[in-house]
């Protein structure tokens, strides 16, 4: 969702928060980029030089010059030829080699950003748009910030050689040459401000268009079972289409003033050429000077074209820049210093007349979902919360997890020995978790267990899974090092369901917690596996999220929502 027109902030103040942004990101690479502009200089010195050595060989040729010898200007002329070809090679291992490792530094450092902010604020995202801003516009500010500003640095550089050089050996050529400069300033003015909001409309374009891909092969069973593949297929195809118009438009009018320049630039070749032949037929300048000049012309006009070109990149830069920052401006969750230690205990829940609305749409405040509930769940107890669906189950659990906030009264964590501490995102280490639905990541069931703890061993990884009734593990050939592809893929819901409850169980908190972890397990398994979970409940509180009123028989106690 983005943000209400009241809560955006002015263009001049996104734009001076977004060169702020850029401003503090380029000094996270900036001995890349100087490494950049240093052989851009050392190159640009040699393409100059190469000009002149050029012009001293024909005159000397020519007999205009008679010093040095000829087959000195030769070495020195394969000399500079050498340097530009070491320049060249040194430039593309530095893009090759630091280019990837900026964009995977400035990549990992979202995305560490992106896990440890406020969960409600990450949901106003769609992951596809994340994506898409995690790849693309985190590769085109670090291709800015580290090869573009550089080449605009040894443009600027090489157009004031080239100009200084031509001014030494024909003033009036000069002058002469530069007036397509006012054409580039006309162009610029023209482009920017309306290829820059194309630019911005192509981008959330791309993201509608891979944020409806991702969904689709998500979840390709419902699209298959409901018959929706050409629907599926036709949006697909309707986005594409306005994202196609919008690039056609864009290049529209960056043609048209792409054409304005090129006129410009051959007026002033031409004028460049028909002034040379004229003062060499009047022996006013050598046959290397002539070959100079028209080097020089190309000189000083490539780095202007150069320059308009930068103009749309500069665009596409800015916009990536702004995306990403809404990305970085994402509140973190509020972490204490100290955290939470993980207590050997039982721990209890205590909720005094807990209130939460999730807000919609221009509101502040929306439909309540839980209204002044108070519960008291002691440690060691085992709880059933029930209640009629979109009641508020899951945000309780929500609730208890700190993802998000009450509007109103308190929840607290405490023991028999009088510790206590109101819940927060440190109080998650006193939790194992089992959500609903297929939370498997892509890999071996051996990874996935060990998400739960890390160090467990295959002798506790086995315990586990006999505990959640997940024998068939042991029945696979290749056992704890059984593939499971893409949210647990060639694996049922119900074996899914069954390796989760098995990874929280290996966690072993103070306090495990299941929101409908049994949903998709017939009346035997449930029942095998609650009365396992449910054995050490005097070690353990159990917290479980149900429908299902077979598991009401284990619970201690009944939450009502």
């Amino acid at each position: 969702m983005p943000p209400s027109p009241s809560t955006t902030p002015s263009a001049p103040r996104r734009i001076k928060d977004t060169l702020c942004y850029l401003w503090s990101a380029w000094r996270g690479y900036k001995a890349q980029s100087l490494l950049n502009v240093g052989l851009g200089l050392i190159l640009v010195a040699a393409d100059l030089s190469f000009v002149w050595t050029t012009k001293l060989i024909v005159d000397i040729a020519t007999h205009a010059r008679h010093t040095p010898s000829l087959t000195v200007a030769i070495m020195l002329l394969g000399g500079i030829v050498m340097v530009q070809l070491a320049v060249g090679y040194a430039s593309r291992w530095v893009r090759a080699a630091l280019g990837v490792k900026a964009q995977n530094t400035m990549r990992r450092r979202l995305f560490s950003h992106l896990l440890y902010c406020d969960w409600r604020s990450l949901r106003r995202f769609h992951s596809g748009q994340l994506v898409n801003r995690l790849e693309q516009d985190v590769q085109t500010v670090v291709t800015f910030l580290t090869e573009t500003i550089p080449s605009i640095i040894t443009t600027i550089v090489q157009f004031a050689g080239a100009f200084w050089l031509l001014l030494v050996m024909d003033g009036r050529l000069a002058l002469i040459v530069v007036c397509v400069l006012p054409f580039f300033l006309l162009c610029s003015k023209l482009y920017v401000r309306r290829v820059r909001r194309l630019t911005h409309e192509i981008r959330d374009e791309e993201s509608r268009v891979q944020s409806v891909l991702q969904e689709n092969l998500q979840h390709t069973a419902v699209v298959k079972t409901l018959e929706l593949e050409r629907r599926s297929a036709g949006r697909l195809e309707r986005l594409q289409s306005c994202l196609h118009q919008l690039v056609m438009h864009r290049t529209r009018y960056s043609s048209i003033s792409a054409l304005i320049m090129n006129a410009g630039f051959a007026t002033g070749y031409l004028v460049t050429f028909i002034w040379g032949v004229v003062s060499l037929e009047s022996g006013a300048i050598t046959y290397g000077a002539l070959i100079a000049f028209i080097q020089l012309v190309g000189q000083i006009q490539s780095p202007v074209r150069t320059l308009s070109r930068f103009v749309p990149i500069c665009i596409s830069a800015f916009t990536s820049a702004e995306r990403i920052r809404d990305m970085a401006d994402l509140p973190l969750e509020e972490h204490s210093k100290r955290g939470t230690s993980c207590k050997p205990e039982p721990v209890g829940l205590r909720a005094s007349e807990l209130t939460f609305a999730y807000p919609t749409e221009g509101t502040r405040r929306g439909r309540t979902v839980i209204d002044h509930l108070s519960a008291d769940i002691a440690p060691g107890s085992v709880v059933a919360v029930v209640g009629e669906t979109g009641r508020g189950k899951t945000t309780f659990v929500r609730l208890l997890l700190s993802l998000i906030k009450p509007d109103g009264g308190s929840l607290e964590a405490y023991s028999t020995d009088g510790w206590r501490r109101p819940l927060s995102p440190d109080t998650r280490s006193l939790f194992s978790y089992v959500p609903q639905g297929n939370t498997l990541m892509s890999g071996t069931i051996r990874d996935n267990l060990l998400m739960g703890n890390p160090d467990a061993t295959d002798e506790e990884m086995m315990e586990a899974l006999r505990r959640s009734a997940a024998d068939f593990v042991t029945e696979s050939p290749a056992g704890l090092d059984t593939m499971c592809g893409e949210m647990g893929a060639g694996l049922s819901e119900g074996q899914a369901q069954r390796i989760a409850i098995a990874r929280a169980l290996l966690r072993r908190r103070p306090i495990l917690l299941l929101d409908e972890a049994t949903s998709a397990l017939d009346v035997a398994t449930e029942e095998r596996i609650l009365s396992s979970v449910v054995a050490d409940h005097g070690l353990q509180t159990v917290v479980f999220i149900t429908h299902r009123p077979g598991a009401l028989r284990h619970a201690t106690q009944v939450v009502q929502i």
